[in-house]
Order: structure tokens, then C-alpha cells, then sequence
């Protein structure tokens, strides 16, 4: 979903992602995801140019879930070492700390993509294999459309809509 990093918009992200993630079974994560796209979108928030547009997709693969903000500021975070008493500076050192692993993909001359992943108990959740499912406005998910047939869960994707 495409939509402005404004701080009304971020809690109604956040809200969003704790819905899509109890959907799916994952409630222990709920805390950390919630953290994590809050700080990417206040970072977009506070230091993206030239606008604050951005998207946010959630994808389940296996045992792995990831959760990307893409914006179109194509200067790339640092992570930085934050006074112990700091007010900000903190939010990637915060997803370091909660996630499994993280990083930015730059996405040319139209921005990059921040992203972080959270292990994920197995069996998340039961769904028909390799389906897609996305949020939408009268969400907070549906199926969008099947992939392949296939064996077993493969994955789920949830592009975040509001």
C-alpha cells in the first residue's frame, strides 16, 4: 500500500500489521513487527525527500516474516551509535536489536527499500499453498489470487493497505 509517513497514518500502519499477524497466528510478534515498521515509517517520516511517500509489504515465507518500507529518497540509512540518553538516532540500532536480520536495497534512482525479518513459529498459519493474500480497506485481509499449484505452505504476502 502507498501512503504518506504522517504519524496518524504510522499507528493506523502498526494497527494494521498487529491485525494481519494475529490472522496468520503469529501473536508473539506482534510487539516486535509493530516496533520495527513504526521505526521505518518514522524514518521516512523525518528524513525522506523529496517526499513522505512510501509503501509497507508484509511477507510470510515458511518460518521467516519480513516487513518492508520502500520510499523514494534514494540516500541510504546508517545505522549510528545513539547516546545512551538520546531522543532519536535510535530506530534502526532498535530493529537490529528486535530482528532477526535487516538491511536496505537500493531501488536505483527511485529510493530504496529498508526491511527487517522476525523468525516466525512453525506452522504459522495454514494456507493454501503458495497463496497471496493482501490487506485491503474493508480488510484487514482477503485473498488476492492463487499462485501455483504446489506441496505444502509456501508463502503468504500482505502489501499493507489502509
Amino acid at each position: 500500500m502507498e501512503l504518506q509517513a504522517l504519524p496518524s497514518r504510522i499507528g493506523q500502519v502498526r494497527r494494521i500489521v498487529s491485525a494481519q499477524l494475529r490472522y496468520w497466528h503469529l501473536d508473539p510478534l506482534i510487539d516486535q513487527a509493530a516496533l520495527g515498521v513504526t521505526e521505518l515509517l518514522t524514518n521516512v517520516h523525518r528524513h525522506a525527500e523529496p517526499d513522505k511517500m512510501c509503501s509497507v509489504a508484509i511477507e510470510l515465507l515458511l518460518d521467516r516474516l519480513t516487513i518492508s518500507v520502500h520510499d523514494h529518497d534514494p540516500t541510504l540509512p546508517a545505522l549510528r551509535d545513539a547516546e545512551p540518553l538520546a531522543t532519536n538516532g535510535r530506530g534502526l540500532a532498535l530493529i537490529a536489536a528486535v530482528s532477526e536480520s535487516w538491511g536496505v536495497r537500493p531501488v536505483g534512482e527511485s529510493g530504496k527499500t529498508v526491511w527487517f525479518t522476525l523468525a516466525a513459529p512453525s506452522p504459522a498459519v495454514s494456507l493454501p499453498p503458495y497463496a497471496l493474500y493482501e490487506t485491503t480497506a474493508g480488510g484487514p485481509y482477503r485473498e488476492a489470487r492463487p499462485q501455483h499449484a504446489g506441496h505444502g505452505r509456501a508463502a503468504a504476502r500482505s502489501p499493507v493497505a489502509g
